[in-house]
């Protein structure tokens, strides 16, 4: 998946377009507060698909995704200079991805309320209904209706636990990495993910015994 990169960059120098292939994220960074054009390629180049996938799982439709992941290299790219190490730099990434994706389905939702109240009260507006529920990843791979009911489940989890159940489960990220992500500490997380299953647990006996 691409990504349109700010207009500063779509210029002749002779720089435009070579890689770089840093060692580490923090010489990636050094670079990226250093201006470099390349650089920021090579951080797009790295981190998209993580971020997309991420903040895919919490928004579950795919151009709304695409959007919310190109929002968060665009402020990577505004906001650089201002970083300071307190976390690494893919705590920040994953931070900045799953704040934006809240924010992005909270104004969704708002969105459709308003739309539904005003209709009540007699204004030409039509109701929003749902988006149509676009194939996860894993759906389109397994193609089975208990894993797309289970993500159904995990998508109407409170937002922490959602979350924290993505990250863990589908970024592989450790309990000490996702603790870093939500600013909270591992028993925090551990919470979370315990009331989590919980939660799936539940949903998935009484749709067996349904």
């Amino acid at each position: 998946m691409d990504y349109t990169l700010p207009l500063v960059f779509a210029d002749d120098s002779p720089t435009c377009g070579r890689e770089l292939t840093p060692t580490a994220d923090a010489d990636l960074v050094a670079q990226l507060q250093q201006g470099s054009e390349a650089a920021f390629r090579t951080l797009v180049a790295r981190y998209q698909d993580r971020i997309y996938r991420t903040v895919f799982s919490l928004l579950r439709t795919p151009e709304e995704a695409e959007d919310v992941a190109q929002e968060v290299f665009v402020e990577v790219y505004q906001t650089i200079a201002r970083f300071r190490g307190e976390a690494s730099l893919t705590t920040w990434l994953y931070r900045l991805a799953t704040s934006r994706a809240l924010r992005a389905r909270q104004k969704a939702r708002a969105q459709k309320r308003f739309a539904y109240f005003t209709s009540l009260l007699g204004f030409d507006n039509d109701v929003l209904h749902e988006p149509p529920d676009h194939a996860h990843p894993l759906a389109l791979l397994e193609g089975q209706q208990q894993l797309q009911l289970l993500l159904d489940h995990i998508a109407r989890l409170p937002d922490q636990q959602q979350v924290a159940f993505t990250l863990h489960h589908e970024q592989g990220l450790r309990y000490e990495e996702i603790a870093a992500v939500l600013n909270t500490s591992v028993s925090a997380v551990e919470s979370l993910l315990f009331r989590a299953r919980q939660t799936l647990r539940k949903h998935v006996q009484r749709h067996r015994h349904a």
